[in-house]
C-alpha cells in the first residue's frame, strides 16, 4: 500500500477543509476519496480534518488521531447521517495471533500497532457517540481491492 498523493476533487464544494491540501496515503484512501468526490449522496466529506484525542497504552500519554474520513449522507428519506470512516488492511483489523509458535520482532510491533489502533478505534467510538455519528472501519473487502 505504498501509494501516495494529492487528490483534487471534481466537487471541491462538497469538500470540508482545504480542497488544495488533500493527501491519500493509499490506493484504497484515494479510492475512497473518488467515491466521496462522485457519489450524489454523499454531500460533504473530509480526509483527515477531525482530531481525536486518545490516552496510548503504550506510554499512557494523551494523543491526537486523525482518522482517515469524515463523511455526511443523505438518505432517500431526506435525513443526514455522519460517519467517521477508517480504512486499515484487514490484518490489521484483526490483529496479530494471540499465541503464536515464536514471538518474533514482527510479531511485537504487529501487537503494539493494534494495542494503539483498538485505543484510537474506541476513543473514535465514545467521539461519534456523544455526536450522534457512526465509526466504521474499512478493509480491502469493503473496498473490493
Amino acid at each position: 500500500m505504498a501509494y501516495s498523493g494529492k487528490y483534487k476533487p471534481k466537487n471541491p464544494q462538497k469538500y470540508k477543509g482545504n480542497p488544495t491540501q488533500i493527501i491519500y496515503r493509499s490506493m484504497w484512501e484515494r479510492k475512497f476519496m473518488v467515491l466521496c468526490d462522485s457519489t450524489p449522496t454523499i454531500v460533504e466529506w473530509g480526509s483527515e480534518e477531525i482530531s481525536i484525542p486518545y490516552r496510548s497504552p503504550t506510554d499512557g500519554r494523551i494523543h491526537r488521531y486523525y482518522p482517515d474520513f469524515y463523511i455526511k449522507v443523505q438518505s432517500k428519506s431526506g435525513d443526514y447521517k455522519k460517519y467517521i470512516i477508517e480504512i486499515k488492511p484487514k490484518r490489521q483489523v484483526n490483529g496479530p495471533k494471540e499465541k503464536p509458535t515464536r514471538k518474533t520482532a514482527a510479531w511485537k510491533r504487529e501487537a503494539l500497532t493494534y494495542i494503539k489502533n483498538k485505543a484510537k478505534w474506541n476513543a473514535a467510538e465514545d467521539f461519534c457517540e456523544d455526536r450522534q455519528m457512526k465509526f466504521i472501519i474499512l478493509t480491502e473487502d469493503h473496498l473490493g481491492v
